[in-house]
Formats: C-alpha cells, structure tokens, sequence
C-alpha cells in the first residue's frame, strides 16, 4: 500500500485488527482515488456480529494507536469471505482488481472466486 506516498505493509494492519475478537478476517487493499491511493479494509466477523460504527471506530482507533494515522482505512466494508487460493492464501491483488473493475486473472485459482462478487457489490454500493 502506497497512501499519500508512503509505504505501508499490509502485515502491520493485519497485526492490529486481529486484537478484535469481532473479526475473524480481514483484507486491507489500496484503492486509487483522486490522484492518490487510499486504504479500504474488508473484514469478515464472527457470527452475530455487524459491522456498525462502533466497531468502525474501534478498528480505526487500534490501527491509529498501535501504528500511524497514515495506517488507518478510508473505508471498512463487511463481507461474508476473502477471496483465498486453493492453497489459503488471500488473494489481496484479486480484491483490488475487482474494486477497480479490472480483470482478474486468477480467478480460477481461487478456492472462493464468489467473494469477489459480494466485494464489488458492497464497494460499489457505498
């Protein structure tokens, strides 16, 4: 991830979002916008559990406190799953080429290819 020219690796979000016992799994990717590239975050939660502006705050304020403000997601959305190969590993280039409507070149390596539908609709309803 590259927001406002700085580099920032995906780990270090991860680190913080999983002190959160509401997320099981969460994806963060770089969305280009306005001229720049912000941080949206996609997170999956534990049964019962929505993603309502509390818990938005909360995972802003860890992420902020526990790394920087440049660290900190524009936008969090819930889904239902991530998109992971056949081998577990989340697929974040998947998720970023389908919120800019790009093609998506492994989708048939992905063990869930319709995450990423549930991902665009959600990103393109907000």
């Amino acid at each position: 991830l590259n927001p406002n020219g700085v580099r920032i690796g995906t780990a270090e979000i991860y680190r913080q979002v999983e002190k959160i016992p509401a997320i099981i799994d969460a994806a963060a990717v770089g969305h280009k916008w306005k001229g720049d590239t912000r941080i949206i975050l996609f997170v999956t939660l534990q049964e019962g559990h929505i993603l309502c502006n509390d818990l938005k705050r909360d995972i802003k304020e860890i992420i902020r406190s526990n790394t920087s403000p440049r660290h900190v997601p524009a936008e969090i959305f819930q889904v239902s799953g991530l998109p992971r190969t056949t081998n577990g590993k989340l697929s974040e280039i998947a998720i970023t080429r389908a919120i800019h409507h790009e093609a998506i070149n492994n989708r048939h390596a992905l063990s869930n290819p319709e995450t990423l539908d549930e991902i665009m609709t959600v990103f393109d309803a907000a």
